[in-house]
């Protein structure tokens, strides 16, 4: 970056997995949560926290302005991908769905987010992620077509 270029920009990026039955089974997330970590910092961002359920990882970051937000992605999805089938946590191939949400967020907003991202599985015994996710493209007022929309 140049001198005097200065950012801090927080996102929130929520991905899922294409099929139920190959889901983030609670004997490998966590090792799956540390790899994306560890990713994050290879690409210069700053993981603040990852967590998710089953069916979907909300990742919680600063963005290192250097990478778009979209080789990141890529990059999550593929070397996470290899690391689960390569262990054979699953009969089937495990698959990422296509696209992702990425919302950001300001300094005052941090506490809330990290706190919302943390308690994931509490949140999910109330919600579905369809209802969670069709909530954020409602608050942060992002269209969309109903076909492009993971598949729930």
């Amino acid at each position: 970056m140049k001198p005097g270029s200065f950012t801090k920009i927080y996102i929130q990026l929520v991905i899922s997995v294409k099929y139920k039955d190959c889901g983030l089974n609670k004997s490998f997330r966590n090792t799956v949560f540390k790899i994306m970590g560890g990713i994050l910092n290879e690409q210069g961002h700053k993981p603040i926290l990852i967590n998710g359920v089953e069916d979907h990882v909300h990742l919680f970051f600063g963005l290192n302005p250097k990478i778009s937000l979209s080789v990141t992605v890529q990059e999550l999805k593929r070397r996470t991908t290899i690391f689960i089938n390569d262990e054979k946590y699953h009969s089937k191939k495990f698959r990422w769905q296509y696209g992702y949400g990425a919302f950001s967020y300001s300094q005052t907003h941090i506490e809330r987010v990290y706190n919302y991202i943390a308690n994931q599985e509490a949140h999910h015994a109330r919600k579905s992620f369809e209802k969670e996710y069709n909530d954020f493209l409602r608050r942060y007022e992002i269209e969309y077509e109903e076909k492009y929309l993971f598949e729930f």
